[in-house]
């Protein structure tokens, strides 16, 4: 079959009038989606520099909270070791040995000087203290009456020596 010419010319109208909203929405489709996926940009931006802040101050106050304990837990061995030389101390001081005694008394008096020493132990440190010695004993030369000092010349130690003139302070 041939193709047969149409009997009369063909009229076209344009319209030109507002246009409808969905064509206009349909245009604005593309941006739309740009400002949505920018706006969910900022969005997680944000979240996720507070989370950054919010552990940070976490893992700074887990810093904190571990050095104190660490600081206690310190304080309180070095409490224990004190404890456990005052009370090597105190057996001694309370031996019938002479020797053994002024070993113990002395070792208390350097415990008592100690930053460990808390106002009982003081407390209890005096009342031993008076108990080993005998209260109404004077020191009149700074040591106990009938209790020989450490390292002078009649308590001489058993390699023959003492310890004057060649003490010397702990540096830091």
């Amino acid at each position: 079959m041939t193709p047969v010419p149409s009997p009369g010319p063909i009229t076209v109208m344009v319209q030109s009038g507002p246009v409808d909203w969905w064509v206009v929405l349909a245009g604005l489709g593309p941006l739309a989606v740009l400002v949505a996926a920018f706006l969910a940009f900022y969005i997680n931006w944000r979240t996720l520099k507070q989370r950054t802040a919010a552990d940070r101050t976490a893992l700074e106050q887990k810093r904190e909270a571990d050095a104190q304990a660490l600081r206690q837990k310190t304080e309180a061995d070095s409490r224990a070791e004190w404890w456990r030389r005052t009370q090597w101390a105190l057996d001694r001081a309370l031996d019938d040995d002479q020797g053994t005694k002024a070993l113990g008394l002395a070792t208390l008096d350097v415990l008592a000087r100690s930053e460990l020493a808390r106002e009982e132990e003081l407390e209890l440190f005096d009342i031993a203290w008076k108990n080993v010695a005998g209260e109404e004993n004077g020191e009149a030369d700074g040591g106990t009456p009938g209790i020989p000092r450490v390292d002078v010349e009649d308590n001489m130690g058993e390699n023959g020596t003492t310890d004057i003139g060649r003490t010397k302070e702990a540096g830091p």
